[in-house]
């Protein structure tokens, strides 16, 4: 990892929790971030003495809105803004509120929960939490559509050249921009078609995972619209999550990188189409319910920003 980086660059684990949180108005704020950061020291340090093997660990992101409520430091991060809409002409990415995001993992749940807990104690002092989402891994890493999920993700050193910033942006060297989106599948309709028209819809096999030929693979496919490029990557975490007999299964889309500007590219080909109207066909089997972009910064700035 560079510069001391929070632990962004890690591989999916088999259980996931995803918080938001927003402060409460009139509510001195500022003290109780500070318990927050110290704890999320903490809790990290405890987990590599407590579960070895779990991998257990917390990434904590921070908001435009909330960075500017706790006036943290100026000029913010280069690419940390207000996310706003991608509106395409069937579909939107849209933009939700939220001044902190922690994602929680471990092999065991057990840890996740007691994490969460510890969390909470601090947090509802001053702030509400707007999204708790429980993800666990599915089979081999699929998504809840059967498909596996991630394979387009960088691997080894790449993963922190792509998920962690560098020298681009010095004074916040080891942070990561962190976005975040919960998709409600229609698994109803998406069960409904044939496994060869679901193949087409991905761009890749479904029982081996093999991507289909460029002449093959049809421009709206998932995987032909969200990869970006080999040299603009994003490091995904994503987890299913849901209830399936009220057909409200989902997707939480995670993804580190050190720009967001390469998110929002990967949006903008999304929803609003490469060319414009070709948008991305798993877009008509799945609803984006949110969208935040937070930044994630270094150990050592957590560690500053702790008093």
């Amino acid at each position: 990892m560079k510069a001391n980086a929070q632990n962004v660059t890690d591989y999916p684990n088999n259980n996931t929790v995803f918080m938001v949180w927003s402060f409460r108005e009139n509510v001195d704020i500022k003290p109780v971030f500070q318990r927050v950061c110290a704890l999320l020291s903490n809790l990290n340090n405890s987990a590599h003495v407590r579960t070895i093997t779990s991998r257990a660990s917390i990434v904590m992101g921070i908001s435009y809105t909330a960075w500017k409520k706790l006036n943290l430091p100026e000029p913010l991060p280069r690419e940390l803004v207000e996310f706003q809409p991608i509106k395409g002409e069937k579909h939107t990415a849209v933009a939700t509120s939220g001044d902190l995001h922690f994602h929680i993992r471990a092999e065991e749940k057990s840890y996740c929960i007691d994490m969460v807990s510890e969390i909470t104690d601090v947090l509802l002092q001053a702030a509400i939490c707007i999204e708790e989402v429980h993800g666990f891994r599915y089979w081999d890493g699929r998504s809840i559509l059967g498909f596996v999920d991630g394979t387009e993700n960088p691997y080894g050193d790449d993963r922190a050249f792509f998920g962690i910033i560098g020298d681009e942006d010095e004074k916040y060297k080891g942070g990561s921009y962190l976005f975040v989106q919960k998709y409600i599948h229609d698994l109803a309709a998406w069960r409904r078609l044939p496994v060869s028209e679901q193949e087409k819809v991905i761009g890749r096999s479904k029982a081996n995972d093999i991507e289909m030929a460029d002449d093959v693979k049809p421009s709206n496919s998932h995987i032909a619209l969200a990869n970006v490029g080999d040299d603009l990557k994003i490091v995904r975490d994503n987890m299913p999550f849901g209830n399936m007999a009220s057909n409200e299964m989902g997707t939480y889309f995670i993804a580190y990188a050190n720009r967001f500007s390469t998110v929002t590219k990967m949006l903008t080909r999304m929803f609003i189409g490469e060319p414009e109207g070709n948008y991305d066909r798993i877009l008509d089997f799945s609803i984006a319910k949110t969208g935040t972009l937070f930044f994630c910064p270094s150990l050592d700035m957590l560690d500053d920003f702790a008093g």
